[in-house]
């Protein structure tokens, strides 16, 4: 299509790009400008370059769509937008699919509980406790090997092998017979699932851009919620079944639901593509996109972020690689966040069908009982992720979550022992149903990685933090303080204080990073810059370009 169809997008008079930081309308040296428009706000869009940066970030030879990597190349928003809608359908909707077939697995012990499997099992709470504690400690135990693995096999390759594995252990789980065997399947099920999150977000960064990949999160934990209704509703059915063929209802929901994981994982295994250039082969006789379309998706993805292409799909990570991305401090700020900002609704939300239990709850009362709150997340998650991107504003946005747990942590702490079960309830549905920060912080993890090799790493750890969260939480409330566990809400208080902390350190840590670059940066003049990008060995976020988002 000819260059003149292409509209003005913005006025290159006043926009820089975040990696060079140089005005774009200062590196303008052809009249074959690059003309690309995605989301709002995307963090590394630029409208033109000089031909001597093209060379900076020419993908190299091993990059598998290197093919189609064109500086020249333009399109309209009209064809991306078209195109974005082809990717959601195809990439980001089928990995909504697996994210729920991971929730449906790890998820539907809450629904198990609320049918006296611990009775069952003759399993103590206490007992229940180290249960879910040697969970999330193999679950974050498997993030940075999981993310090793796939990343020299496939995150195409991985994620079903991944699903299927797990679906096995979540159906043995119907053959329970105590303490012993629940703890066994528990390890298991966190060593297989743990690095699935962090596995499907890097595969999910080959198709979309920064700030679409935010809007796509949003969506992807929202199906992680989805999930959690349509649990709902399958186990207040599921758990009727109590008594058939001498199996307690709860056994009969593992078995036909890991059933049901066990055929996504597997349809997975043969419609994953390796990547926009490589999707004939397994399921598909025919290429899911033209050349063009091919062209549109490699280089609206270079453009946002050229880091991208510095690896090759099927290559994997050394251990000065892994040692480099774990020591970077820039990253801690995020990691820290994910510990801390999460230890409060982890430990409300494993405890929400056993409290509603202990208000006189039917088990069928208890489990729709559970929706509302998961209707108003979805609600709060998203709202909270267009006002991210409307306002550009990411931690101040990730500030709202913690602010909303302190708030109904002190009216639970405060409120009388004998208030009205319904008031209560609707105290706790309403703390479980806040805005939920993590879409934002994981791309915003993502995108302050600034190399593929950091990025790749970083997805694992930041989620080894929150899953650190959840194993914390799953100890906080203690048998000795049930069933209304004041002490542990008044500790749920104090965490939800320091993460309010860490936001607002790390929003003044990443504007200080990036003014203290600028000092030197914007007094450069442009052949100062270019020779920089020449000769520099610095790489991902520790160059001088580089500018963190907050």
């Amino acid at each position: 299509m000819a260059t003149d169809a292409i509209a003005p997008i913005v006025d290159t008079h006043n926009v820089t790009n975040r990696r060079t930081n140089l005005p774009v309308s200062e590196s303008i040296q052809s009249d074959k400008d690059f003309s690309v428009k995605g989301d709002v706000e995307s963090p590394l869009s630029f409208e033109s370059v000089s031909e001597i940066n093209v060379a900076f970030y020419e993908p190299p030879d091993s990059y598998e769509s290197k093919h189609r990597w064109d500086p020249k190349a333009t399109w309209t928003e009209e064809e991306e937008r078209k195109l974005r809608r082809r990717l959601d359908w195809k990439v980001a909707a089928v990995a909504c699919l697996c994210f729920g077939a991971l929730q449906l697995d790890r998820g539907n012990i809450t629904n198990a509980l609320s049918d006296n499997m611990l009775k069952d099992l003759n399993l103590t709470t206490k007992e229940y406790n180290y249960g879910m504690t040697l969970f999330y400690v193999s679950f974050l135990s498997a993030e940075l090997p999981s993310q090793m693995i796939s990343k020299k096999l496939g995150s195409d390759v991985w994620i079903p092998i991944q699903m299927m594995g797990w679906s096995v252990v979540a159906i043995a789980q119907c053959g329970l017979k105590g303490k012993s065997t629940f703890y066994a399947t528990r390890s298991l099920l966190g060593l297989l699932e743990g690095g699935f999150i962090a596995d499907t977000i890097l595969y999910l960064s080959y198709y979309y851009t920064a700030a679409e990949l935010t809007i796509r999160l949003s969506w992807f934990w929202v199906s992680l919620t989805t999930t959690t209704i349509i649990g709902s509703f399958l186990a207040a059915g599921l758990l009727k079944l109590r008594g058939h063929h001498g199996l307690e209802g709860w056994r009969w929901l593992f078995l036909i639901e890991g059933v049901l994981t066990f055929l996504i994982g597997a349809w997975a295994f043969y419609y994953l593509p390796a990547s926009p250039t490589q999707t004939q082969g397994k399921f598909n006789r025919k290429k899911w996109f033209n050349e063009r379309e091919e062209t549109i998706i490699v280089n609206k993805v270079l453009r946002d972020d050229p880091t991208k292409s510095s690896m090759h799909n099927r290559e994997g990570l050394n251990l000065k690689d892994l040692w480099l991305s774990l020591t970077d401090f820039d990253m801690w700020p995020l990691y820290l966040i994910g510990l801390t900002a999460f230890i409060a609704p982890s430990t409300v939300n494993a405890y929400f069908t056993l409290t509603l239990k202990s208000l006189g709850y039917t088990t069928f009362q208890t489990n729709l009982l559970t929706i509302p709150s998961n209707v108003l997340f979805i609600i709060f998650n998203l709202s909270l992720a267009f006002i991210s991107r409307r306002t550009n504003q990411r931690l101040l946005a990730t500030l709202v979550q913690p602010v909303w747990a302190l708030v109904f942590l002190i009216v639970l702490v405060t409120i009388p022992d004998n208030v009205n079960r319904w008031a209560k309830w609707a105290i706790v549905s309403l703390l479980q149903a806040y805005p939920y920060a993590h879409p934002i912080l994981v791309s915003m993890n993502s995108m302050n990685a600034g190399s593929v090799r950091t990025r790749t790493v970083a997805s694992s750890v930041y989620n080894m933090f929150v899953q650190a969260a959840s194993l914390v939480a799953s100890n906080i409330y203690q048998p000795t303080d049930a069933p209304y566990y004041h002490k542990g809400n008044r500790v749920l208080i104090g965490i939800s204080c320091a993460s309010i902390f860490l936001i607002l350190f790390s929003k003044l840590w990443f504007k200080w990073r990036n003014s203290q670059r600028a000092k030197i940066w914007d007094h450069w003049t442009i052949p100062e810059k270019e020779e920089y990008l020449r000769t520099t060995t610095d790489k991902g976020n520790k160059r001088l370009d580089f500018r963190f988002l907050h």
